[in-house]
């Protein structure tokens, strides 16, 4: 079966806003995400890809647009792939939902979590991993079980193909973390997929603990120091 590598889209302007963006039109790539972007074909320099699947929203079909274009390859839009359908929390502030009794579902108990006006965090993640299986057998079926094929899609839907891949039950999913325009890979096989890469973006200044006034205590991390993830997935290291 082939090996599907996950691209979290670049960092975007919602990212660095502090906004879950979800659905909402218009959320392109910042500056940095751009760069992000330009480096694509060099960091996959070498590695063959059958195809290119991308979610229809804007920032992912920028951050493919130049590795399509170095690779002379036209991408597959998914809608399954897309963001969460966040509904009436979309295009709010993330500091401003921290105090909706939801988000303590959201971050402990997300099988349980649907936005309001939206759709379910289980929801989200059924159908993305639908969406990984038909693929699998389509890449499988016109390039052969060996292919490499790629997702360019969004924090959370990335953080639920890993999950599924490891067995582990969506309320784990808050425990992993992928960075813009961060690499992650899984190897499908008749009878499990291998996590071959996580969040890997080249760049380990992310480890290093944040530079915090003396009161503020310390502890680097994916997540706040009180253990929540970002939801969304974050803006990434600064």
């Amino acid at each position: 079966m082939p090996t599907l590598i996950l691209v979290r889209h670049g960092r975007s302007t919602a990212n660095t806003s502090g906004l879950l963006a979800g659905w909402t039109p218009g959320v392109a790539l910042d500056e940095r995400g751009t760069a992000q972007a330009a480096a694509l074909p060099g960091r996959l320099e070498g590695i063959p890809i059958a195809e290119i699947v991308t979610s229809p929203l804007q920032r992912c079909q920028e951050t493919m647009r130049p590795l399509l274009e170095a690779r002379g390859l036209e991408a597959h839009s998914d809608d399954r792939i897309g963001e969460c359908h966040y509904g009436d929390w979309s295009g709010r502030k993330l500091a401003e939902l921290a105090d909706e009794p939801l988000m303590e579902v959201v971050q402990a108990h997300p099988s349980a979590a649907a936005f309001p006006g939206g759709e379910s965090m289980r929801a989200m993640a059924t159908r993305a991993a639908e969406a990984v299986r038909e693929w699998n057998a389509r890449v499988e079926r016109d390039h052969g079980a060996d292919a490499v094929y790629l997702m360019c899609s969004h924090g959370d839907i990335i953080k639920s193909l890993v999950a599924d891949a490891l067995g582990l039950h969506l309320d784990l999913f808050q425990r992993i973390s992928v960075e813009p325009c961060s690499i992650t890979a899984i190897r499908y096989t008749r009878l499990r997929p291998f996590l071959v890469r996580l969040g890997d973006t080249g760049d380990l200044s992310s480890l290093a603990p944040p530079e915090r006034a003396p009161s503020e205590g310390s502890g680097p991390g994916a997540g706040g120091d009180d253990g929540h993830a970002t939801v969304g997935g974050g803006a990434g290291a600064p």
